[in-house]
């Protein structure tokens, strides 16, 4: 079992006090920040790339760290979390990657249909029970416009909040809420027959 040493300190340094320290020449600072948000930056990466481009994950999650390093000075935590931060930069990452690759997202007119589906609240992917559920519910993920698809694994798997997904998104908080909200009624439709309170 690993030990959490951060965990064990009376007072561990915040994300901004780490770059900081990154940029002060510090070698420890970035290997602390890049453990605290690793899993959740690869996971939105290789979410957001999908099954067709998942090869790609690892190249374009390290370029996001590189990116992270060499902008530390830039970053400003008056203007944003460094969650906020990272998932702005991976977010530009993944759609640098579908025009280097000739990947047009896709984009959806808002459709009435998505508009009568009532949205109960948040409930985290953990719970979903089933292995073909899970199956099912990464294939509607996929299968999401690119900006819905990106505001829910924010949102879900990296529990970023709407304003912090607007700010990564560069849109306003209503914009991020009526991504968030046509992406929940999407995935609700395409697992319609399976316990739709996991979604």
């Amino acid at each position: 079992m690993r030990l959490d040493l951060e965990a064990m300190e009376p007072d561990p340094p915040n994300d901004a006090e780490l770059l900081r320290a990154h940029d002060a020449a510090d070698p420890q600072a970035f290997a602390r920040l890049y453990d605290r948000y690793d899993r959740p930056c690869f996971l939105f990466i290789r979410r957001m790339l999908g099954t067709a481009h998942a090869a790609a994950a690892e190249d374009v999650h390290q370029e996001v760290w590189i990116a992270i390093a060499r902008a530390a000075a830039d970053f400003d935590p008056g203007k944003a979390s460094f969650a906020t931060w990272l998932f702005t930069i991976a977010r530009r990452k993944v759609f640098d990657h579908h025009r280097r690759q000739r990947v047009v997202p896709l984009r959806s007119d808002l459709d009435d249909s998505a508009m009568l589906v009532p949205d109960p609240g948040p409930t985290p992917l953990d719970r979903v029970e089933s292995r073909e559920l899970v199956e099912r519910l990464v294939t509607a993920v996929e299968t999401l416009p690119l900006e819905q698809r990106g505001a829910f694994i924010m949102f879900a798997d990296a529990g970023l909040s709407l304003e912090e997904i607007a700010q990564a998104s560069g849109v306003s908080v209503e914009t991020a809420k009526s991504r968030l909200r046509y992406a929940r009624a999407k995935l609700r439709q395409a697992l319609a027959g399976e316990r739709s309170d996991h979604v």
